[in-house]
């Protein structure tokens, strides 16, 4: 085996579409390349023992923000063990900024942006010489058309336990500065036939499971129509072997068209990721972002009272302009809409995105090591910034979880933000912890938080009882989507994932 494909994903039940999308695209040296995945959180010297077990030429690597520091100390000790071994870095964390990276400067050789075709010519290039000289190489964008899809290589082990990542486009129109999307000129469409093939390959192999990494898919209208009709005929020829997709959508475009066949679907069959971020009109123009917030909130609205799909809809705290005050605000309001989730992010300095361009006007202070969490703004100061943090943390465990269905409702009160802000300084008070509380202990915590409010104690007993009928490790049953295999997705840095 001569090359090897090889990345840390964030969990088993990812798997990486890029790097299959690297290897369908191989051509001749598709035959002596190999697909290599492990899980963050692996011993660096088990992943090199396994990469070194195929007695490589070359060895490349998707860094992403998630997984560049444990990537970086497998190539220190590739470099150290194996250091005839040639090494090619790609992927979003390496592919801006790499000058300050130490990975890169282990590594042999890396390519920035698009690796489809540039990847197997520098594989090429290093075993057939000569070497190139130049260490940095931009990535060339070919047309999709001819680009070989990658879905077949899939596994059946991977359709039984894994997300399956598939994207009928590329790219974005849209320009938010807090997201490497913004860099992206427009978003490009893959045949949609060639693509719809490839689904019903995957289905006929017992893929049910689809999570769509497009940026924007309901950007084409007439696009996500077929998209979907896809699926529902699927639904309808095999009803008791349900399919279930997972989408991002633009919360201000839902045509009639679309709410239509969204209708259509059962429960447990339809996700939407809708990206809301801030409902300040004038964070959104510092970040770029258009959005008409009255057609999103009827948008969203509608999709709650109309349709089965299941909602999470992401806000990121920190964002430049926006204070507490301000973030609670959107916070309430989009509590008010009623999504099954709400995604609370905390903003994140990507290498390569234009937020960077408000450092200095707003003060903001971002962490130095991944995933750069933003610490601190002229608005929000440090002490501040980790309440949200831990509002955030505590708002998956109490009510993305929905554990607390019925509880949550006496926790929120007609003041969302606050009142959950307030839980989230006690509990921490109380806890002094974020993680690793045991869900007996996180309820009763609740519920004395709750009496200390003078909230009616027959109704927080009959709340505690309906969610947990008696039993507090076994929440009472209700209507979920099924797993995607990303926990808490944010916005930011979803895409990436592929």
């Amino acid at each position: 085996m001569t090359i090897i494909l090889s990345t840390l994903n964030a969990r088993y039940t990812h798997a990486s579409l890029g790097l299959r999308y690297l290897l369908a695209n191989m051509g001749d040296l598709r035959d002596r390349t190999r697909l290599q995945e492990f899980v963050i959180g692996a011993k660096t010297t088990d992943v090199v023992e396994k990469l070194l077990a195929h007695r490589p030429r070359i060895i490349g690597f998707g860094v992403y923000i998630w997984n560049v520091e444990e990537t970086t100390r497998v190539v220190a000790m590739l470099k150290r063990v194996a250091p005839d071994v040639t090494i090619i870095l790609g992927g979003p964390e390496v592919s801006h900024e790499p000058e300050e990276q130490r990975i890169v400067q282990l590594a042999d050789y890396l390519i920035t942006g698009w690796g489809d075709v540039t990847f197997p010519q520098l594989c090429r290039q290093v075993l057939n010489g000569p070497k190139p000289l130049m260490k940095i190489h931009a990535g060339a964008q070919p047309p999709l058309a001819d680009l070989a899809l990658p879905y077949s290589l899939y596994t059946d082990e991977d359709i039984a336990h894994r997300t399956l990542y598939v994207e009928a486009s590329r790219g974005c129109p849209f320009k938010c500065e807090f997201c490497l999307s913004a860099l992206d000129k427009t978003a490009w469409p893959f045949d949609l036939d060639a693509f719809l093939g490839a689904l019903e390959a995957l289905h006929a192999r017992g893929a049910r499971l689809f999570k769509f990494v497009d940026r924007t898919f309901n950007l084409n209208i007439k696009s996500s129509l077929k998209i979907m009709q896809f699926f529902l005929d699927k639904l309808a020829a095999h009803p008791d072997d349900p399919v279930f997709a997972h989408f991002e959508v633009v919360p201000d475009h839902l045509p009639d068209a679309l709410k239509e066949a969204i209708a259509q679907f059962p429960p447990g069959c339809l996700q939407f990721e809708i990206g809301i971020q801030s409902f300040n009109p004038e964070v959104q123009t510092l970040v770029s972002r258009k959005q008409n917030n009255d057609k999103a909130a009827d948008n969203i609205r509608w999709l709650c009272e109309h349709s089965h799909a299941h909602l999470h809809v992401d806000l990121i705290a920190g964002l430049p302009g926006e204070d507490i005050a301000s973030f609670a605000r959107g916070f309430d309001r989009l509590v008010a809409l009623g999504p099954h989730e709400i995604q609370f992010g905390i903003l994140k300095r990507l290498r390569g995105t234009p937020i960077i361009r408000h450092t200095e006007p707003y003060r903001m202070v971002f962490d130095p090591y991944p995933p750069y969490t933003i610490l601190a703004t002229d608005r929000i100061d440090f002490t501040d910034m980790q309440r949200l943090v831990r509002f955030a943390r505590y708002w998956d465990l109490v009510a993305n979880s929905g554990r607390f269905a019925h509880t949550l409702p006496l926790v929120l009160g007609t003041a969302p933000f606050a009142n959950f802000m307030a839980l989230s300084d006690w509990l921490f008070a109380n806890t002094d912890a974020t993680h690793r509380i045991a869900l007996e202990k996180l309820a009763a915590l609740v519920k004395q938080w709750l009496r200390g409010r003078d909230v009616d104690a027959d109704a927080v007993t009959t709340a505690m009882a309906n969610d947990y009928a008696g039993q507090v490790n076994k929440p009472a049953t209700r209507t979920k989507s099924p797993p995607t295999g990303q926990a808490a997705p944010q916005r930011q840095a979803r895409h990436l994932a592929a």
